[in-house]
């Protein structure tokens, strides 16, 4: 894999682990990229492994993540599990040699979040979190704009993610087992978007509504900042929310008004000035796509780089030591979970 550094003719060969539904829309939209090619798919069932080959006419059907992992003519594994697999299936790969893009959540928490990152380091491969909020076009010209002082010195962030539900308690989301709840599921989006323009709080405080089973239905957080900002999240499971954003600056404000973590348009709001809408560009395809974070995988891996410039893992190391505060204080822990939290 390490040949194709430099070599931008090649295209780069991804495997993919796991057959369910969001491992199906990323491969709907690299077999539309021209530089790549999926060449192998892996599930613990090789019946689903098989039709999702066919689906997507991959050349090769595992039924076990072992052969996935062990194949040397992949450059690259997309893990898509449910996130309570993330550590053990991107594990594997790297233990293995493959290059990794590990789905959001990154992990159930930071011990296994540093985990990943030590075993990328140790066997000098590429690893990525797949939060394609960062790779988004529209949300990159929103952090230039912050970055460049269009609305000054920010002052405060929000951000929210709701579903309606209800959800049964036999649901995924509802299950400790699989590191159910709003917060890994939903929060991860509010805390990363703080994150993108704040970076890591000083301090978390935070409340839950929890259900039967201990997982939180949804959960509002506080983040602190050492410059004096604050930032407000919110996410639940048990009411769908109008998912907005918006950053306020000394000197303005950025709203982004539906969708926020995959936007078809934003507004600056600036102190004397009319408002400024910026809208998606067309040719950057839908703004469900996961495209953008593929290319940047590819852009990286021809680069020769074993980390993402727009996904660096220290920051998805810090938004995991924030994910593991605000279960802290919330009181959720998952079945096998050790040791003390890493806290802020």
């Amino acid at each position: 894999m390490s040949g194709i550094a430099g070599e931008t003719e090649q295209k780069v060969r991804w495997g993919i682990l796991a057959t369910g539904g969001i491992a199906a829309a990323f491969a709907a939209d690299l077999v539309d990229l021209p530089d790549a090619e999926l060449v192998a798919v892996a599930s613990r069932r090789k019946e689903s492994a098989e039709g999702f080959a066919e689906r997507f006419g991959t050349g090769r059907a595992y039924g076990s993540w072992e052969e996935l992992a062990r194949d040397e003519d992949i450059d690259v594994v997309y893990v898509a599990t449910p996130h309570a697999a993330h550590r053990p299936a991107a594990g594997l790969c790297l233990e293995a040699g493959r290059n990794v893009l590990c789905e959001k959540p990154f992990t159930l928490n930071l011990r296994e979040a540093a985990e990943l990152v030590a075993l990328a380091r140790e066997h000098d491969r590429f690893l990525m979190e797949a939060m394609w909020m960062y790779c988004n076009p529209l949300i990159l010209r929103l952090k230039a704009l912050v970055e460049d002082g269009a609305i000054g010195q920010v002052r405060t962030v929000q951000a929210d993610f709701g579903l309606a539900g209800p959800f049964p308690p036999a649901h995924r989301l509802r299950d400790p087992g699989l590191g159910g709840g709003a917060l890994l599921d939903l929060g991860v989006y509010p805390v990363s978007f703080a994150h993108l323009l704040l970076g890591e709080p000083s301090d978390v405080a935070a409340r839950a509504v929890l259900s039967p089973e201990g997982v939180d239905l949804q959960t509002g957080a506080l983040l602190s900042y050492d410059g004096g900002a604050l930032a407000s999240v919110h996410c639940s499971i048990s009411g769908g929310t109008a998912t907005c954003a918006s950053v306020t600056g000394s000197e303005g404000r950025i709203d982004v008004p539906d969708g926020f973590f995959h936007p078809e348009r934003f507004v600056l709001h600036r102190d004397g000035r009319e408002p400024q809408e910026f809208l998606a560009d067309p040719a950057d395809g839908p703004r469900t796509s996961l495209r953008h974070e593929a290319l940047e995988v590819m852009r990286a891996l021809r680069a020769g780089e074993r980390e993402s410039r727009l996904v660096p893992l220290d920051g998805t190391l810090a938004v995991m030591r924030t994910l593991d505060a605000v279960r802290e204080r919330i009181g959720v822990r998952y079945p096998g979970e050790t040791g003390e939290p890493a806290l802020v």
